[in-house]
């Protein structure tokens, strides 16, 4: 039965919960159609919405003495976040920075509530430097100045003490202890190569800290840092990434996410274990662990292909989580969602590319195919509550959603495999998935198309210009069309980090646009949608431009939106209410009528 690609656009989503010293819960919803900060004080209650802006909520951090919380708000999606502060009652709202051209990153409330840390660009636009603002005298001071992208990553529990991050890449950063009083920095992590220092949470007694670290290993794993040595020790040897850790505020219980072959796990236990697992949903996707300041209770942000992100708040004692979010399924059942299978194939190399198949209940083969291409590149497709999947899916087609090389979640090798000079081996990646999708998958082989968005959309393009006997459309979200006009254009603050994985305008020019679609362009025979968001501050509209006026002085069937209130991407309802049925429309024409 046809359902109406609306009913799955208005299914709603909540995430990113933080609990307070009373128990009570906030955390983001797009029930209103533009995600904003919600509140629940049990389980599945009727929350109450505590912010009304137009514009759209990123985060929210409940004080951890207080009933306060901080939160950030961008225009237009910008990713110019101003952060702002009020009680959760929802009153009292006060902005906290005024700096509308400046990107502002949560970096967390004081032990005692007294304070909160933020990095913003403010002094220069490529760097970031750390600030402490102080609430009762309202005062901000700068901490931590410095070339490049630094982050408030934890306070030590003595208040004196901060933990910065300094990102050189995705997968490479440093961290260092700030003395607050001195001003004085400690390097903790000097190291040779790439390598991850995430989630850095100290204990009590302010001795060192637990972390995700994969330092001369494949994968994040759990480790503690002793400060007073300046050690670090690996505390497991796990054989997939830990994507998410928080420390309980008494130290007593550690909780930690695995990513298991695109699968997440939740363990919790002492920090020296053993670890159980809490049981939540079949096959979920969980994030956002976060401890409540005074309890053993703990935030998950929950969901899986059939169940959009809800909120769950797990018990540490037990092992057992409870839903307390209940987010809107606009009325449909399990029938019309449409479960992945995981499957492997082999690329030119011989390379095994891991990929989750979404073959139709309700059509026989062969089938259309849509190749779904997650961003990043440094990103990885999980079978998470997709709507655009679970509609095409339901009008027969099969999508398959390949982690080609580059993707993480597979090791820092595989991660590694597409970079710079590489890159073209993971468009090789697409034409292996399109010989895999004829020989296994029960697809047409004159009705395939490409869909992606960001680095994913620079694939479809590159899809459409290396093998374009191959493709019947492509549909091109906020993707880039030349990597020398995307590295000069995007945030300057982006650009070093980018060029890590891409290449360097100064060393590999060259390079760079000969890979660059545009320059193939006259290589496209496929029908081409492209969509993008006016304010994208990370791959900006004139690389939509350019691809589409290039198509069209060759008269190459093409699509075009813009949409003036996004950036890089959808964030709107009303905005993907027009533009997913256009989407649905384009490949119904170009690809499951085709002849």
């Amino acid at each position: 039965m046809s359902i109406p690609f609306e009913r799955f656009l208005h299914v709603r989503h909540a995430y990113g919960g933080t609990l307070s010293p009373q128990g009570r819960l906030a955390f983001l919803s797009n029930m209103t159609g533009v995600a904003q900060v919600w509140r629940l004080d049990a389980p599945c209650r009727w929350p109450e919405q505590l912010t009304f802006a137009n514009e759209r909520v990123t985060s929210v951090h409940y004080n951890p003495v207080r009933p306060l919380l901080a939160f950030l708000r961008d225009r237009g999606g910008n990713e110019m976040e101003q952060i702002f502060v009020m009680d959760d009652e929802g009153a009292h709202e006060r902005m906290l920075t005024n700096a509308p051209d400046r990107k502002h990153i949560f970096g967390g409330w004081s032990p005692d509530g007294s304070a909160l840390a933020w990095s913003a660009n403010t002094r220069h636009i490529t760097d970031f430097d750390v600030y402490i603002h102080d609430l009762e005298g309202g005062e901000t001071r700068r901490v931590y100045e410095g070339a490049g992208w630094h982050y408030a990553a934890a306070w030590l529990p003595d208040g004196r003490h901060l933990l910065i991050g300094h990102l050189t890449s995705n997968m490479n950063n440093d961290l260092y202890l700030l003395d607050l009083h001195t001003g004085d920095a400690l390097h903790l992590t000097p190291h040779t190569g790439d390598a991850r220092y995430y989630a850095p949470r100290p204990t009590p007694d302010g001795r060192g800290f637990f972390l995700l670290c994969d330092e001369g290993r494949e994968f994040l794993n759990l480790a503690f840092y002793d400060l007073g040595t300046r050690t670090l020790r690996f505390l497991e040897e796990h054989p997939w990434d830990r994507t998410a850790l928080d420390l309980s505020h008494d130290g007593a219980w550690l909780a930690m996410v695995s990513n298991e072959d695109g699968i997440s796990v939740v363990h919790v236990g002492p920090p020296g274990g053993p670890y159980q697992r809490v049981e939540t949903l079949d096959m979920p996707i969980v994030g956002n662990v976060s401890f409540a300041p005074n309890a053993h209770t703990f935030t998950l942000t929950v969901q899986n292909y059939a169940r959009p992100m809800d909120v769950w708040v797990a018990d540490a004692v037990s092992a057992t989580a409870t839903r307390w979010s209940n987010s809107s399924r606009a009325g449909l059942d399990d029938e019309a969602f449409t479960p992945p299978e995981r499957v492997h194939y082999r690329s030119f190399d011989g390379l095994t590319i891991p990929a989750f198949y979404f073959r139709p209940r309700h059509a026989q083969p062969p089938y259309p195919v849509v190749i779904y291409i997650h961003g990043g590149p440094e990103s990885q497709f999980v079978p998470s509550f997709n709507p655009v999947i679970q509609y095409l899916a339901n009008e027969g087609y099969a999508i398959l959603a390949p982690n080609v090389r580059g993707s993480t979640g597979y090791g820092r090798t595989y991660t590694h495999l597409d970079d710079v000079r590489k890159r073209m081996d993971a468009v090789a990646d697409l034409k292996a998935a399109y010989e895999w999708l004829v020989e296994e998958g029960n697809a047409d082989p004159n009705r395939i198309a490409l869909m992606g968005g960001s680095y994913g959309g620079f694939m479809v393009l590159a899809g459409l210009t290396t093998y374009p006997d191959l493709w019947a459309a492509g549909v091109d979200i906020v993707g880039i069309a030349n990597f020398v006009t995307f590295l000069e254009n995007t945030g300057p603050w982006r650009r070093k980090l980018r060029e890590s994985e891409y290449g360097s305008l100064e060393h590999d020019r060259e390079f760079l646009e000969a890979i660059s679609p545009i320059n193939h362009v006259d290589r496209i025979r496929a029908p081409l949608m492209v969509i993008h968001g006016a304010n994208d501050p990370r791959v900006p509209l004139s690389e939509a431009e350019q691809i589409v006026n290039a198509l069209r002085a060759r008269n190459v069937p093409v699509e075009y939106l813009v949409y003036q209130d996004e950036g890089h991407g959808l964030a709107r309802l009303n905005n993907r209410l027009d533009a997913y049925p256009r989407i649905a429309a384009f490949l119904d024409r170009y690809v499951k009528q085709k002849a």
